[in-house]
């Protein structure tokens, strides 16, 4: 194999390969050979069909088959040969093959730039610690409590109120005729959230135990069966039981039931969920502020090929007029995220960062801990798609490297209230300010709703 530097222009570099006939054609007689026990044709016994017959047969697709291993052997050694660190898949461009012939490409590299890292010593930025306040927390078991609501029959003569619960089965009709779904069992209603069908709540209301009541109803817009979308129908609810809130003791067994020790415990857990969710938000702005510098501060020239594989993938679900329209803002962001990752990448290699199996196992048992009941598919998850554990191994990568920066910057320590940490998450979070390098965490308050804590 002879490989030539053909051309060198900044970052893209084209190399000349030359694979002599003579190596192509032990290649092809080595395959030939190999296929010698594996074909059968008509009239010869197994494994004894003659290799010229073999190639007057199959010949094509045999040397189809070894150049194209052929290919992918010799660009590996040529862009180890030129010790060039490519960025992204290279192109080949064929100028000569053929049975008896040479075979000459051209290979079309981007290469990696190199990154050369300014002392990051005089960097600033800001690090949060949230104080939670009491009654930050008292306001969240109050919350767990509401959400958590017990309730207790009523008389049996007593009436259905907004807030009280129904318990019913029904027997619904479109036009006089069943439907799939159309019947129901032990159905659990809280009247006043109109959970179920809009307005079905309000007819409720006024019944009582052993009642048998019509009512009618709307089908939603968006039901399985396009034909039953929109349709008026009937529901003949027959009722259960009726059952009203019942007042919840905030106490060491009501802790209990949400997984803690007693309430002590519970609101231990509260102020440390609290806090973790305030720290993700706050970390991330720290984060920005120390990726920007480094940006500000660095020069890099970016490989093409990379900056369109970037925004191929952020626009991927994007309509072509949209794409057109944010093109530019696209573009600026794809380049703002390779730069910035060469700049990490490399600072990990000079510190010798890695990240370790055992690693990458403890966070996804971490994640595991914290979707109770879920379990199995968490880890299934993982098990079925390798790239998002490869995906997590980046992030676990990636936070090694931030954290290590913090510890070389000049890093503030901010001691904070909730109010304080709400407005200065709220300014992040306006549009253009966190320029979406990173997602900025939501707040506390917009948390999806906690139901059980358990320790992690």
């Amino acid at each position: 194999m002879k490989v030539e530097v053909k051309s060198k222009k900044g970052l893209r570099t084209i190399l000349s390969v030359i694979v002599d006939k003579k190596n192509i054609q032990v290649k092809m007689e080595e395959r030939l050979k190999e296929l010698q026990k594996e074909v059968a044709l008509k009239g010869f016994r197994p494994g004894k069909v003659p290799t010229e017959v073999i190639k007057s047969q199959f010949g094509k697709s045999v040397y189809g088959e070894v150049v194209d291993k052929i290919l992918r052997e010799t660009t590996s050694k040529a862009i180890d040969e030129k010790k060039l660190k490519v960025a992204g898949q290279p192109k080949i461009d064929l100028k000569q093959f053929g049975e008896g012939k040479d075979l000459n490409y051209e290979l079309q590299i981007d290469c990696l730039p190199n990154v050369n890292l300014k002392s990051f010593e005089k960097f600033k930025a800001t690090s949060f610690k949230v104080k939670i306040e009491e009654k930050i927390i008292e306001e969240k078991l109050k919350e767990i409590s509401t959400q958590n609501k017990q309730f207790e029959d009523k008389d049996k003569y007593e009436k259905a109120m907004k807030g009280d619960q129904v318990i019913f089965d029904y027997s619904a009709t479109v036009e006089g005729n069943k439907f799939d779904g159309s019947e129901g069992k032990g159905i659990q209603l809280e009247l006043g959230k109109d959970l179920f069908l809009k307005g079905f709540d309000d007819q409720l209301i006024g019944v009582k135990k052993n009642d048998v009541k019509i009512l009618d109803a709307i089908l939603p817009a968006n039901h399985p069966k396009k034909e039953l979308a929109n349709k008026k129908s009937k529901f003949e609810c027959k009722i259960l039981n009726v059952k009203k809130p019942k007042v919840s003791k905030i106490d060491d067994e009501f802790a209990k039931l949400m997984g803690a020790k007693d309430i002590k415990d519970l609101k231990s857990l509260i102020k440390k969920q609290i806090s973790v969710q305030y720290s993700q938000s706050l970390n991330s702005i720290t984060k920005k502020e120390i990726l920007d510098q480094i940006e500000k501060n660095h020069q890099v020239d970016l490989p093409q090929n990379l900056i369109d594989q970037e925004i191929s993938i952020m626009t991927q679900n994007l309509k072509p007029e949209d794409k057109e329209k944010h093109k530019s803002t696209n573009e600026k962001l794809a380049k703002s995220r390779i730069k910035l990752g060469l700049l990490l990448n490399e600072y990990g290699e000079k510190n010798n960062l890695k990240v370790s199996d055992a690693e990458v196992t403890t966070a996804i048992q971490k994640q595991v801990r914290s979707m109770p009941g879920q379990e199995k598919m968490v880890l299934e998850y993982y098990q079925k798609n390798p790239s998002a554990t490869q995906s997590l191994k980046g992030s676990l990568y990636e936070e090694k490297i931030i954290e290590l920066i913090k510890s070389k910057i000049n890093l503030t320590l901010k001691e904070i209230n909730t109010r304080e940490a709400e407005k200065i998450i709220a300014e992040f979070s306006k549009p253009n300010v966190g320029d979406q390098k990173l997602k900025s965490t939501s707040t506390v308050k917009n948390k999806s709703k906690l139901k059980k804590i358990s320790k992690k």
